[in-house]
């Protein structure tokens, strides 16, 4: 579930160490004690830490284990799903394309991707490949990603062919809203314009010149051998491990698995503007390395508690693939990324030839937080905050939030109101335009729920109050959800629609954008 990153809209054992003194100079003094408490503190069983500066790395280390429970330590060459930090990479892998003269970043998207299509005739005609970078298509938070996360059978086209279903919550261009369904038309671009896949490219054009060896683009590759840290998430309050979730048919938007040791080469190259730094040529020009950090979508600055208030910026944007703001009066350019059981956080500071990479096996934003701005304190000479505990306090904060709606919505449910219709008048297909079909079966007088294009999205439907059911997923690293139906004035059903159960459920989880219809059932010809 490739994540809205958090540190951009909110106030956010084996090491390779470099062996001279002025390398160990150049370190936090206590960032191994620093770490460990923040993952104590944040419920992480592991990590791995990357920090290069001034074109050299300074450090690439592992912390912890790479699952819960086992003994096997994560060191620098461990490999963590690195979610939307790829979408880095496709952008790069678009620049190439503009250094070679086979497409400009102005083109329309039509023209490159034959049968592109949007709700809005217009917004068809006029999307750009620097539309889908930016995050400015009209179409809602996270709209759509319901078709690949939780694990579906769509595949990428069907994702892109989907997109002419999808109502806009915006006017084109007029307001930044995050969204992983046009990154992943953009990836489809390539093997539109070289006859390579999205993998292959990504692999010959970025990973094989960086020498980034052991980075992979889908945990389908992984093996039992291989060094990889195990996804972890809490499940009922307990944190445990979880199985992977394929990202395959989402690849663009944020399938990359990837280490500190190999993020690393990816950092130095950004900060040397697609230059190698370890001999002659580049996998990319300075211009597009620029053209990759302007800004191109403005984003609104919600202030957060006094306490975090250094981490509020003046000004925050997003480029292609990369956000943009300011920290002490440096500019950053910076993203994060989130699937099940991981989140990472990749920083440049360009002024300062600086770059900091954090991977986590845990869905703590606040963990990786806390880390990265205890060395960019040290970096910028700035008086440290201990930002563990300013971040703990937040989280525990928000959580007290999200435990008092919920238990809002118990107190205030009509507890003898019942349903309209006798539960089988609720069984049925349904079709929403975009995601498809929805089944709700009566078994032994309780109702269960599917959507269908979704393995694992298997529910039990418990009853709430009035017409509205609860969707209590089996596979409990899945968000509840609301499902409330909508009656004709004879009784019959129109329709129903969903919504999260908690607040604090990920956006990629769009209940919210669907709107399912009864499926007719099909007339038997008698004759």
């Amino acid at each position: 579930m490739p994540k809205l990153p958090s540190q951009w809209f909110a106030p956010l054992v084996f090491a390779l160490l470099c062996s001279s003194a002025s390398a160990q100079k150049a370190l936090p003094p206590d960032l191994d004690e620093y770490v460990t408490r923040a993952m104590k503190t944040f419920d992480v069983p592991g990590l791995s830490v990357a920090i290069v500066k001034d074109g050299k790395v300074v450090l690439t280390k592992g912390y912890g284990v790479r699952k819960l429970g086992a003994s096997t330590p994560v060191d620098q060459n461990t490999l963590f799903g690195i979610g939307s930090n790829t979408k880095a990479f496709t952008a790069a892998a678009l620049a190439t394309l503009v250094d070679e003269g086979k497409l400009s970043w102005d083109d329309p998207v039509y023209e490159r991707l034959p049968g592109f299509q949007m709700y809005d005739p217009y917004v068809s005609h006029e999307m750009t490949i620097r539309d889908l970078l930016t995050h400015r298509s009209g179409m809602g938070l996270g709209e759509g990603d319901l078709l690949f996360w939780p694990h579906t059978t769509f595949t990428r086209d069907d994702i892109i062919y989907r997109l002419r279903f999808m109502k806009p919550a915006s006017s084109f261009r007029s307001r930044f809203a995050y969204d992983n369904l046009m990154y992943i038309a953009a990836g489809q671009i390539i093997p539109a314009v070289t006859g390579k896949s999205w993998e292959d490219y990504v692999r010959e054009r970025i990973l094989v010149p960086l020498g980034m060896e052991t980075t992979n683009l889908t945990n389908t590759a992984f093996k039992s051998s291989d060094d990889y840290a195990w996804p972890h998430s809490k499940i009922d309050g307990k944190l445990q491990a979880v199985d992977f979730v394929s990202l395959d048919n989402a690849a663009p938007a944020g399938s990359i698995n990837s280490s500190a040791a190999d993020m690393s080469k990816w950092v130095l190259l950004q900060l040397n503007r697609g230059k190698f730094v370890d001999r002659e040529g580049r996998l990319f020009s300075e211009q597009e390395s620029r053209e990759m950090w302007t800004p191109e979508t403005i984003l609104p600055i919600h202030p957060g508690p006094a306490a975090t208030a250094a981490l509020s910026p003046n000004f925050l944007d997003y480029g292609f693939g990369w956000f943009l703001r300011d920290y002490y009066g440096r500019k950053l350019v910076g993203h994060t990324g989130g699937v099940l059981g991981f989140v990472s956080s990749v920083m440049l500071a360009p002024d300062e030839n600086l770059g900091v990479v954090i991977l986590t096996n845990a869905e703590s934003d606040a963990a990786f937080d806390s880390i990265l701005y205890r060395i960019l304190d040290f970096y910028f000479s700035v008086a440290p905050t201990d930002w563990t505990a300013v971040l703990k306090s937040a989280v525990d904060q928000r959580q007290k939030e999200a435990a008092e709606v919920i238990k809002k919505q118990e107190t205030t449910r009509s507890a003898d109101s019942r349903p309209s219709l006798p539960l089988q008048k609720y069984a049925g297909i349904y079709n929403d335009a975009w995601y498809g079909p929805a089944t709700i079966r009566l078994h032994d007088g309780k109702l269960t729920f599917t959507l269908d294009h979704t393995p694992k999205a298997i529910g039990d439907l418990q009853f709430w109050q009035y017409d509205t059911f609860k969707a209590h997923w089996r596979d409990r690293t899945i968000e509840d959800a609301f499902v409330t139906f909508g009656l004709k004035p004879e009784g019959a059903i129109d329709h129903f629609t969903m919504l999260p159960v908690s607040p604090l459920a990920d956006f990629s989880y769009d209940y919210q954008d669907l709107f399912f219809k009864p499926t007719p059932v099909p007339v038997t010809d008698k004759h």
